[in-house]
């Protein structure tokens, strides 16, 4: 864990980050822990617009993907893309201990279904918490507008899940914020985005949202959990 304690943290959050653009957050995040902090990217909308700010402010910044086998097509040509439009950056694909195939025999097939927190444990914890612990910082593209569990997210806190601390540069961005972001500089994003799939994560796991609902609710549709457990 960092040696920032919970009153730098506090005065960091109000004073020094509060009134701070996105760039801004970032410059100070790459200029305290350098080659100590990365990006977790899953390649959502706010992926695109912080993986573009990041190679402004940092180029040859570490970013990371999670491969978890069971992504759409769609995002997985996305990460091609993305590769070939950031080509300072430095993208590495994590991939779980087990391959689907695997994991289906030794756990019984579709366990996403079965037992959701399960799958994401093995197949999104595991391999983060192996990489993270290289790190003393990660960003995350957390928002506060994104659905309620995140409302009170602030610029940077600890992790104890993780063990470092996490940097949200995006928490006052709104959905128009980024997608104005992501036209006006021609970035590349993942075409499900303009099929009603706001939040995108592994397929089986991924609905449609109907208009005027919270983006996030495609993700789990039909279960209690709303989150894949690295932010809480």
């Amino acid at each position: 864990m960092s040696t920032l304690n919970d009153e730098e943290m506090k005065e960091l959050n109000s004073v020094a980050l509060a009134n701070k653009q996105a760039t801004d957050v970032l410059a100070w995040a790459y200029k305290t822990f350098g080659d100590q902090l990365v990006y977790s990217c899953s390649l959502g909308a706010e992926g695109m617009v912080l993986l573009d700010l990041i190679e402004e402010v940092n180029p040859g910044a570490n970013v990371i993907f999670l491969d978890t086998g069971l992504h759409f097509k769609e995002t997985y040509t996305l990460l091609d893309d993305v590769r070939k439009s950031f080509p300072t950056l430095n993208i590495k694909a994590l991939t779980p201990e087990h391959t689907v195939e695997e994991q289906k025999e030794k756990h019984g097939d579709r366990l996403w279904e079965r037992n959701p927190d399960q799958c994401c444990q093995m197949r999104k914890f595991e391999p983060l918490q192996r990489e993270l612990s290289q790190y003393t910082a990660w960003i995350s593209g957390l928002r506060r507008e994104q659905s309620p569990t995140r409302r009170e997210t602030p610029f940077i806190a600890k992790d104890h899940r993780f063990s470092l601390l996490k940097i949200c540069p995006l928490i006052h961005w709104t959905q128009e914020d980024v997608w104005a972001h992501i036209h006006d500089r021609e970035l590349p994003y993942n075409p499900l985005h303009d099929n009603h799939y706001p939040s995108i994560g592994c397929a089986p796991c991924t609905a449609q949202v109907l208009d005027g609902a919270d983006e996030r609710s495609g993700r789990w549709s039909g279960m209690e959990k709303t989150e894949c457990g690295l932010h809480w």
